[in-house]
């Protein structure tokens, strides 16, 4: 599978219903019941309609719905399972996982306006609607987990695995590359954050002395779109998901109180607590970002001119260029740009203009890129960082391997995560079995005679 469609598949795992304003609705039914589960039809159709908008429903209709529909007895015959071993999460556990869940997909959107964008409500409806579901799937991951903990594959069986695919069937590699790049982040001048600073103690100072809300100051001046035009305010919220800074001061705050002046890798906040939850807060903030000047970015483009001539006519190696002069981490392993999907070295194009659209690191990264040769030094490039900051960079091909059809020598990784993936369908395939003979399971009329990938001893 595509990895983009593994990140969009995660999405849809963790918003599973969030499609059903987007189409009209049908007359709604219970297909399947599994042990105190339900699954009714909207589910199916609410899935297959998230499916079509991100271009995964391969396949008819029906066929689409009945890979859905088995998706779904098996996420239900899981949280069956946790009943009957007695796992249990808490509240806490649950709020916790959901605001990672979520500020994790704020980052691939590019922020919180665009992800209420995407689907069309505010982020408290977001949380509501995926709270059980997020609780769901904490359960159904602690199942998948007691099933697949003694699951491997040897390097035996995935030559074995590799032996067994007919020739005419291996498929085609897409050209992927190693890439590895000098970035220059131009420093945001101390003039500009005092400025930025001040900017905001004027904003609090009015909020104190009572010349407006917290709320309408944060509308009228923060630069978080997504919380900007709901006062600033976060939502409820536990530890784990905020910048440290950030998270310090809020989880130390008295109901009503507003902070000083804070610096995150985001910005500067001031923040006001609104209420405590156990171990959750809700606050509000109001956060401005000091700029890089124009002229500190063309500074770095010139650097990054001068860099490249250094590298071309020999004087420094990339490798020595980039511990000299990058301002990047990458530079402690050699400038490497690592693959955010499978945790490697090696990009397709595809890849990069996927992992694009989550991570600015790599928009227009595959432009730059297929345009260079191996060994090739790009010119410097404007870039956005994952902190949303301007910068530049050269980027060089260190490596390509051309399209080719699939081989142990140069994709045993990639085989052997297809031979793994093969023996865990096999485990929960006999996991299936086991469990479906002993559970109450019961499916309407009209779906017994599709044909389903496990044994589901329908009842």
């Amino acid at each position: 599978m595509n990895r983009h469609w593994i990140i969009i598949a995660l999405m849809l795992l963790a918003f599973p219903m969030m499609a059903q304003n987007r189409e009209p609705q049908v007359i709604d039914k219970v297909v399947a019941v599994v042990g105190k589960n339900i699954i009714l039809q909207s589910d199916i159709e609410n899935q297959y309609v998230q499916y079509r908008m991100q271009g995964m429903a391969e396949g008819t209709g029906k066929e689409v719905r009945i890979r859905i529909l088995e998706d779904l007895l098996l996420q239900k015959l899981m949280l069956n399972q946790a009943e009957m071993d007695s796992i249990t999460v808490t509240d806490d556990q649950v709020e916790a996982e959901l605001n990672r869940r979520i500020q994790s997909f704020v980052s691939r959107v590019g922020s919180q306006d665009k992800l209420e964008a995407m689907f069309g409500k505010t982020m408290a409806e977001i949380k509501e609607e995926v709270r059980q579901a997020s609780k769901d799937n904490m359960l159904q991951e602690q199942v998948q987990a007691k099933i697949m903990e003694n699951v491997a594959v040897t390097p035996k069986e995935v030559k074995d695995f590799f032996r067994d695919i007919p020739k005419d069937s291996l498929p085609t590699i897409d050209p992927t590359f190693e890439i590895v790049q000098i970035v220059k982040r131009p420093p945001v001048s101390i003039d500009e954050k005092l400025q930025v600073k001040d900017r905001l103690y004027q904003i609090r100072k009015r909020i104190l002395d009572g010349e407006s809300s917290f709320s309408t100051m944060a509308v009228l001046y923060s630069e978080d779109p997504g919380s900007a035009r709901q006062g600033g305010e976060l939502g409820l919220t536990g530890r784990g998901v905020w910048a440290t800074e950030f998270e310090n001061v809020a989880f130390n705050l008295r109901d009503g109180e507003i902070s000083d002046v804070v610096e995150t890798q985001f910005g500067f906040h001031i923040i006001q607590l609104i209420e405590r939850k156990g171990e959750a807060v809700n606050c509000r903030h109001i956060l401005l970002t000091a700029k890089v000047p124009v002229e500190a970015l063309e500074k770095a483009q010139n650097q990054l001119d001068s860099v490249a001539r250094l590298i071309r006519n020999g004087d420094l190696t990339f490798e020595e260029a980039c511990k000299k002069y990058s301002d990047d981490d990458s530079k402690n392993n050699g400038g490497y740009l690592g693959n955010a999907a499978t945790g490697g070295n090696w990009l397709s194009l595809q890849e990069m203009n996927n992992l694009g659209e989550y991570y600015p690191e790599y928009k227009n990264l595959a432009f730059v890129v297929s345009r260079l040769d191996v060994g090739e030094i790009s010119d410097p490039v404007p870039m956005t960082t994952n902190e949303n900051n301007d910068a530049f960079r050269l980027v060089m091909v260190k490596a390509k391997k051309e399209a080719h059809q699939a081989n142990l020598k140069d994709d045993y990784n990639l085989i052997q995560s297809w031979a793994l993936g093969q023996k865990r369908q096999a485990a929960i395939g006999k996991w299936v079995k086991d469990k479906a003979a002993k559970a109450y399971i019961r499916l309407d009329e009209r779906y017994k005679n599709n044909d389903f990938y496990y044994d589901w001893n329908f009842q």
